[in-house]
């Protein structure tokens, strides 16, 4: 294949990642972006095949086939409520495969003597972003497995250790690139591999969210990184495009809880802990309610919010949630959703799971659209959530929750909060709405409870 009929082969297939990019803004068009993506990524794939500096296809093949075994398998098995996990594994795949890329390239160019200043500059940074996406990701997959606790583990020190490892991987890149050896660049990998550990070991629960964003940019660039020491075009904006995208997420995701990405990288906030009332909750009482109570109120009610979180994907309570909302429009209940920016453990992650039980695009609403309603809504249903409706976010200023914008559920008529326990959420602080007088805990597992909802309305 002729470079210019190669290029024009890329140039279409950028073109199809780039309106896959913007066909997944929208759980309307997510499925034809995707679509778009992987049209892309065949195309991609084939002309590759046909490269000139493609000899042999042996191992091509068989890299192809136990690949596509075990994603096949990995698609049918995973659970929705597993996606988070397999996000941040598969980036330390891409981060594992920039550092062996930059090793191998660097061997063979040494054996040909053909170690440039610039192809040095790319295999040294390839190697050192891949190894941080690595080795980082890997840490995410444990905490959000459950492998590891979730909590952050902050040290005396830690912060001037970082700096410090970034400041020598710093010099041995510029030692790679004046005085080449794979000395250097198999100790700067090994030391960019402790520098992504030390990076996201700081980082709770509450922060998730940002970092799985975060790790997405990290193998964007990674994969970047890739593309220039093979001098591929397709790989480089492929890169650039994940890269970039994944910057302005993790920053979006940092407004919506209203966080600087560097708070959150120098120590991140909520983990496993079961957390006592507060001062101003002392004393005070909270109101439990049954499903038979409250399944007769929504069954009277005008218009109800469902507000999911992270408790409804442990249940795995989606289709149950299905069935109460078209249980209670068939009833001719208003019935809608409320997303939070941050609500689960990735972005994205509520708006997945309603969209496998095929709950109506239309019917779910992000913070912004939705924060007016709560004032003349009859009954806001939480179903697993915490940390993101919390009004201590803007009455109390000790709270490291205060600022994040939340959700105003605490404003509608009646709410009833499906929960297993008082327990904190990952921001380790107590809600403050647990205690309000239209406030109700409803405990128990998620899933349970709800379908315990839809007998009591279908009963009455």
């Amino acid at each position: 294949m002729s470079p210019d009929l190669s290029a024009g082969i890329y140039l279409v297939a950028t073109v199809l990642f780039i309106l896959g990019l913007k066909g997944l803004a929208s759980p309307k068009t997510a499925l034809r972006g995707n679509t778009y993506a992987m049209v892309g990524m065949v195309i991609a794939i084939v002309a590759t095949f046909y490269h000139k500096d493609v000899s042999s296809y042996s191992w091509i093949v068989a890299g192809l086939v136990i690949g596509a075994i075990i994603g096949s398998v990995a698609a049918v098995r995973i659970q929705m409520t597993d996606m988070p996990q397999l996000v941040a594994i598969l980036h330390s795949f891409v981060g594992l495969s920039a550092v062996l890329v930059a090793i191998g390239t660097y061997e063979m160019h040494a054996r040909m003597d053909a170690l440039g200043t610039v192809f040095l500059i790319e295999v040294s940074l390839g190697s050192a972003i891949g190894a941080i996406t690595f080795t980082g990701s890997v840490v995410a997959f444990g905490k959000l497995q459950g492998l590891l606790k979730s909590n952050p583990l902050i040290f005396k020190g830690q912060h001037l250790l970082n700096l410090a490892l970034i400041i020598i991987i710093g010099l041995l890149c510029y030692k790679c690139v004046i005085s080449p050896s794979v000395g250097y660049l198999i100790l700067l990998t090994i030391l960019a591999f402790a520098l992504g550990v030390l990076i996201v070991v700081p980082v709770g629960g509450a922060d998730m969210p940002v970092i799985v964003s975060m790790l997405n940019s990290y193998s964007g660039w990674a994969a970047a990184a890739t593309g220039f020491t093979l001098h591929n075009n397709l790989l480089i904006t492929t890169g650039a495009l994940v890269g970039s995208s994944g910057a302005i997420l993790s920053y979006i995701m940092c407004k919506a809880m209203n966080r600087s990405f560097f708070s959150v990288i120098l120590g991140g906030f909520g983990g496993e802990t079961e957390v006592a009332s507060g001062e101003s909750n002392e004393g005070k009482s909270v109101s439990s309610a049954g499903a038979a109570d409250a399944g007769f109120m929504m069954e009277n009610a005008t218009k109800i919010i469902i507000v999911p979180g992270y408790g409804m994907a442990v249940a795995q309570a989606q289709q149950a949630v299905k069935e109460l909302f078209d249980t209670l429009t068939e009833m001719q209940v208003e019935v809608k959703f409320a997303i939070h920016p941050v609500a689960g453990r990735m972005p994205g992650h509520m708006n997945v799971l309603l969209a496998e039980a095929d709950i109506p695009y239309d019917v779910v609403e992000e913070l912004e659209e939705i924060n007016g309603e709560f004032a003349t809504t009859d009954i806001a249903l939480v179903i697993g959530a915490n940390d993101i409706l919390n009004p201590a976010a803007k009455t109390d200023k000790s709270s490291p929750l205060y600022g994040m914008p939340i959700l105003d559920a605490y404003r509608a008529k009646q709410v009833f909060i499906c929960k297993r326990s008082m327990s904190s959420g990952y921001a380790g602080v107590d809600n403050d709405l647990f205690y309000y007088d239209n406030c109700s805990l409803i405990f128990g597992d998620a899933k349970v409870t709800v379908e315990a909802l839809v007998e009591a309305i279908r009963e009455s």
